[in-house]
């Protein structure tokens, strides 16, 4: 098998209104636009919505929206972005935070209660330093994710 792409696709009741979000806060371009479906990027990164009553979901599916997803933004300074969302009127539903596991994130609630974590790795605890791969252990302690 040939991958040639993977990307999210969350489902929504309002896609205008979510596809809008997801512009305006974290820069994605569209791609394509319809009433019931839009697809957007950012750099090589690729997500799409779609209307949750589209006759393309399996009826036992549809109507149901999004909720209970996390979508994680690695990004090279979370302090930054954490200030542009909240100076942009967005309120942390986690406040920024760094981790021992290696991180220091913010969550923000998006449209249809999808969850929106802001994350820069942070080199781990010792505790925690010893659960991860040498190779992944290496980037956390770079910095580079």
């Amino acid at each position: 098998m040939t991958t040639m792409s993977l990307y999210t696709v969350l489902h929504t009741k309002d896609v205008a209104r979510t596809a809008d979000f997801y512009r305006t806060h974290f820069g994605f371009e569209t791609t394509f636009e319809d009433d019931w479906y839009v697809s957007l990027k950012l750099d090589q990164w690729e997500l799409a919505v779609l209307d949750a009553s589209h006759s393309t979901i399996p009826q036992a599916y549809r109507d149901r929206v999004a909720g209970g997803v996390l979508v994680t933004f690695e990004v090279d300074d979370v302090d930054v972005v954490y200030a542009r969302l909240t100076d942009a009127g967005l309120a942390p539903v986690l406040p920024l935070r760094s981790e021992e596991f290696g991180q220091r994130h913010a969550i923000f609630a998006g449209p249809d209660d999808v969850l929106i974590d802001i994350i820069t790795p942070i080199p781990p605890s010792e505790e925690y330093a010893k659960q991860f791969s040498e190779s992944a252990l290496l980037q956390a302690q770079r910095g580079d994710g």
